[in-house]
């Protein structure tokens, strides 16, 4: 078994998505101003600067919008890893976030490839948001 990936920092802004992600959920702002969804966690929304944030639960799916396969790593730790793609994700509610495709297939990754949530493990028990390819019904 290879080991595990150390845990992301939180801040006073992320420190409930990291919280929701070890219960294995996704979730995301929305602003009560607007009504705006955004991602990543911040303070105010980027589209009115309210600071009037909730967190919701994301359904956990969305559409590949661009992608590309790392080869050569740039820190020793994820040297195991490689090649691995790193992607960015359109959420079925319209926040777009940064993250990997994981899986077996995850090399065959394809722009508009409709992706789940998966939640990968790393050290000290912390959980993070991944995602994984929603296999495509045979025609």
């Amino acid at each position: 078994m290879e080991p595990l990936l150390p845990s992301p920092v939180a801040n006073g802004d992320s420190q409930p998505y990291w919280a929701a992600a070890r219960e294995r959920r996704l979730i995301i702002r929305k602003c009560k101003a607007c009504g705006e969804l955004h991602f990543m966690p911040r303070h105010l929304c980027p589209t009115c600067w309210s600071d009037q944030l909730e967190w919701v639960d994301a359904s956990g799916t969305g559409t590949v919008h661009s992608y590309t396969i790392i080869r050569r790593v740039p820190l020793a730790t994820f040297g195991s890893r490689a090649p691995y793609v790193v992607a960015l994700i359109d959420l079925d509610e319209g926040p777009r976030m940064v993250t990997n495709v994981l899986g077996d297939d995850a090399l065959e990754v394809k722009i508009g490839d409709r992706v789940k949530v998966t939640f990968e493990e790393r050290e000290g028990g912390a959980m993070v948001p991944q995602f994984t390819r929603i296999a495509r019904e045979a025609a």
